[in-house]
């Protein structure tokens, strides 16, 4: 974190109470004097990690007034959004999407080039290239989301690089895998509490590979993402750079919690039926499935490398999960 004048830099961080925003800012505090977290007007300002200062936020939309939060900031790191969700229940879910990552973020940088911000760091996903692949993304292969979360992503990029070439503006792009680390929620968390018990899991057979970004790891690439002169105007892919299958994160999770993987095999076409049958299919295709990505990018032009192995981020997982009970 000592490229470029870092010190004097002020940043403003929008989800800065979230899973990845607050170790993020806590991060941050480390180097900047000055880290601003935006926080919905509704929130407790005590979710934010001592030193950083809060302000105050509307719905994140079109006309979302974000002068007093971007009053004095050079870098924006923006995280907020509308995630994606499974079984989404929205009349029409894309134009949900559409509302608070597209509108909403063309909205934020629109007004951060009015009040002289330099640089601003979007947290995209790798779902604007797929859901799946055999052979690992890159940043040059053509963008294809399935979903509406992934079209949203990707049409926020669009609208940032339009800006970027109108104004100036400095615009990095980072898209993680699945995220895990403390806080964790979702399937992810789903997976720790079945292993923790204990439950046989019939996964055995499944040889995929996944990439997967442990939180110091992202963190670590954001901050760096922030100051570094080369990222400007560029898009990473962003993992910890170890791929494994299913029962590999199943084994290294057991191993961090100390206990037995419990593995046993079944054929994955019969776990496709049963899929199809119990109307699981999409879950099974995310078990069974391959997603790679190749960081070779990122490493070369910003030479980063996850300071955290996955081991490591597993372990540092589990122990906050274990504080759960």
């Amino acid at each position: 974190m000592s490229i470029g004048d870092s010190s004097k830099r002020s940043i403003l961080v929008t989800g800065a109470t979230g899973f990845v925003g607050r170790p993020l800012c806590e991060k941050l505090m480390t180097t900047y004097g000055h880290v601003r977290g935006a926080v919905w007007i509704a929130e407790s300002e005590a979710n934010l990690p001592v030193g950083v200062q809060p302000s105050p936020i509307e719905d994140i939309g079109p006309t979302t007034d974000w002068s007093g939060a971007l009053a004095g900031i050079d870098t924006v790191i923006h995280l907020a959004a509308r995630v994606h969700v499974m079984d989404d229940t929205s009349e029409d879910p894309l134009v949900a999407y559409r509302l608070v990552n597209v509108t909403g973020t063309e909205n934020l940088a629109r007004q951060a080039v009015a009040n002289g911000v330099r640089r601003l760091v979007f947290i995209s996903t790798v779902k604007v290239h797929g859901e799946e692949t055999n052979v690992s993304y890159t940043e040059e292969d053509v963008l294809a989301p399935e979903d509406p979360y992934g079209v949203s992503k990707q049409e926020a990029e669009d609208v940032l690089r339009e800006i970027a070439l109108e104004t100036g503006l400095e615009v990095v792009i980072l898209r993680p895998p699945l995220v895990y680390g403390p806080g964790v929620k979702a399937n992810f968390k789903r997976l720790l509490e079945t292993v923790r018990r204990g439950f046989p899991l019939p996964l055995a057979c499944l040889c995929n590979k996944r990439s997967l970004v442990g939180l110091g790891n992202l963190v670590d690439a954001i901050a760096l993402c922030a100051i570094h002169p080369q990222a400007a105007g560029n898009s990473y892919l962003v993992s910890d750079g170890e791929d494994v299958s299913t029962p590999e994160l199943v084994r290294l999770i057991a191993t961090a919690f100390g206990r037995s993987s419990r593995l046993f095999p079944v054929p994955i076409a019969i776990m496709r039926l049963v899929g199809t049958l119990t109307g699981k299919g999409a879950t099974i295709d995310r078990l069974a499935g391959s997603l790679t990505v190749d960081i070779t990018k990122i490493r070369r032009d910003l030479c980063w490398k996850p300071p955290y192995s996955m081991a490591q981020g597993l372990a540092e997982t589990v122990e906050w999960f274990k504080k759960q009970f």
